[in-house]
């Protein structure tokens, strides 16, 4: 299943039942999953290490250097794609710049035509990056989250679970769980139908929308909505929101867009 005209180390390590396509270069001691398939011209460096059924569609790039100035090439980091992965046409997946670092894509994720995910992130299962996105380093993603096509997400910054970006958006700060962005770093509400697609039920739901609404609609500054939310029981989809929020970072977290009568906008800061 290996085409005459891929080039393929002797070291690397192919699992059962791979395809490999014409003009593919398959470098070193690379680990490839059973079951893959590597479409024409992808390269997997060195680096890479593939989980089972991983489809990597022509030109795609997985475990080359970071683009980091002053990584060290002689160290040893990997990149890791998990099971039943797909890496669109063009797509770069980037090894970590520290030495046994190693920069992870979940399991059933999506990754588009031109997608980038940079060194040292860690991109939890069934997340979907949409044509052209692009993920600065050290990014975190959360389970089931979108990220929309030609949107930025700057390093360092957190994507919580089932979050959504839209299309062309930007965050340079920290995008809670359950929340849709827009623009740059601003709240547009909660992803109502991904958490129903989740299986979350009304209750739950609900739930959510409380804790949303008591940090970003109640008046309430950051602090004081979440020592309110510090005296009462929620359930755990809603505390996982709010201890999203209890750590923020050095990035912050975005701001809810706010709309006085006059049609000015102003954002109400999450730090």
């Amino acid at each position: 299943m290996i085409h005459p005209a891929a080039i393929v180390s002797p070291e690397a390590l192919i699992g059962s039942d791979v395809k490999i396509g014409p003009y593919a270069v398959i470098e070193g001691s690379a680990v490839i999953g059973d079951g893959c398939e590597i479409g024409p011209g992808v390269v997997i460096s060195s680096y890479a290490r593939l989980g089972r059924n991983v489809v990597v569609r022509p030109g795609a790039v997985v475990g080359g250097d970071p683009q980091d100035l002053h990584f060290d090439r002689s160290i040893h980091s990997t990149a890791h794609i998990g099971d039943r992965t797909v890496l669109g046409e063009h797509s770069t997946v980037h090894r970590s710049t520290q030495a046994g670092g190693k920069t992870c894509v979940g399991e059933g994720c999506f990754i588009m035509a031109s997608g980038h995910v940079a060194h040292d992130c860690t991109v939890e299962s069934n997340v979907v990056i949409a044509q052209g996105a692009m993920l600065g380093g050290h990014v975190s993603v959360g389970a089931g989250a979108f990220i929309g096509g030609g949107a930025g997400v700057h390093q360092f910054v957190r994507i919580g679970r089932l979050a959504i970006m839209q299309g062309n958006s930007t965050v340079t700060q920290n995008l809670p769980p359950f929340c849709i962005s827009a623009a740059v770093n601003l709240l547009m509400g909660l992803n109502v139908i991904g958490m129903r697609r989740a299986g979350f039920s009304a209750a739950t739901r609900n739930s959510v929308k409380s804790a949303f609404d008591l940090v970003f609609r109640s008046g309430l500054n950051f602090q004081q909505a979440l020592e309110t939310a510090s005296g009462s029981l929620w359930p755990s989809e809603a505390e996982e929101f709010f201890t999203f929020l209890r750590n923020p970072g050095k990035r912050g977290v975005c701001g809810m867009l706010r709309r006085s009568r006059d049609r000015s906008s102003s954002r109400t800061d999450g730090r």
